[in-house]
């Protein structure tokens, strides 16, 4: 079914006194947001939704998000409402300079999530690992965990329960207590769960991260470096499986969706 670390751990508690609160500015585009953060400064926002308690909603917002949001009425609500939405492809940092409001860089969950466990490692923090095919969250936690040896992975579990199945589910990451919750069950189910049941789990970070178990595992290799530096790691994809053509189909629409757009709202 699945594992956990720790069977009965205190849920994560707040720091006693939370740092003041800081929001990076956030740019309004294609009726949804993003914001204005690098790697490092994604980074900081962890630490400080840890530091005050739960639950965070993290998006990592790509372009087929933004597709989808134009008539998915709730997951549009869902990345308004998000604490931090990162940008997670090369045409979303595309279409921020398109729009008058350039990004300073790409914040791709592939890479967010082992930076995370670099951290967790360091500051005691627990994560847990929801999603993909049998086996595959298993193999990301053990290869998470030969990376960075001190790294807490406090449970894991497929994305593959039944409607059945779910209580059992959400009382194992209840059990295991985790700061960070990694959801990987593709776009938009995995952030409609989170949004779903964030109040129940109460993790102070939750993330969906779509196919990065997939990667983490080394089950899907990655795009060459130098193909995710030219924004070309959908056609690898792509190339590895042609399963994945509805997804790149959504590029087209997006491209037409930013250069018929004004100029995005200055950042808030």
């Amino acid at each position: 079914m699945g594992s956990s670390a720790q069977d009965n751990v205190a849920a994560p508690k707040a720091s006693p006194e939370p740092p003041a609160a800081h929001r990076p500015p956030r740019f309004r585009m294609l009726g949804v947001c993003v914001d204005c953060v690098t790697m490092a400064e994604t980074l900081r926002q962890t630490e400080q939704f840890i530091r005050q308690g739960g639950p965070h909603h993290m998006v990592t917002l790509d372009s087929s998000m933004c597709v989808l949001a134009q008539r998915d009425e709730a997951l549009r609500r869902i990345i308004l409402s998000a604490e931090l939405v990162v940008p997670d492809s090369a045409g979303v940092l595309w279409a921020s300079r398109r729009l008058g409001m350039p990004l300073p860089e790409r914040v791709s969950g592939a890479d967010l999530v082992p930076e995370i466990a670099r951290m967790a490692s360091e500051k005691g923090w627990r994560m847990y690992l929801l999603g993909s095919k049998p086996g595959i969250a298993e193999l990301a936690a053990r290869n998470l965990q030969s990376r960075f040896a001190h790294c807490c992975i406090a449970g894991t579990h497929h994305g593959y329960f039944s409607a059945d199945e779910e209580a059992a589910v959400l009382e194992q990451i209840r059990q295991a207590a985790p700061h960070i919750l990694c959801v990987a069950m593709g776009i938009p189910r995995q952030e409609k769960w989170i949004q779903a049941h964030r109040d129940a789990l109460n993790a102070p970070v939750m993330i969906g991260v779509g196919g990065t178990l997939d990667v983490l595992s080394g089950t899907v290799p990655r795009a060459p470096r130098w193909m995710q530096q030219r924004g070309l790691e959908w056609a690898y994809r792509l190339l590895r499986n042609p399963r994945k053509i509805g997804k790149v189909l959504t590029l087209p629409r997006f491209v037409a969706l930013v250069l018929l757009a004004g100029r995005g709202t200055p950042p808030q």
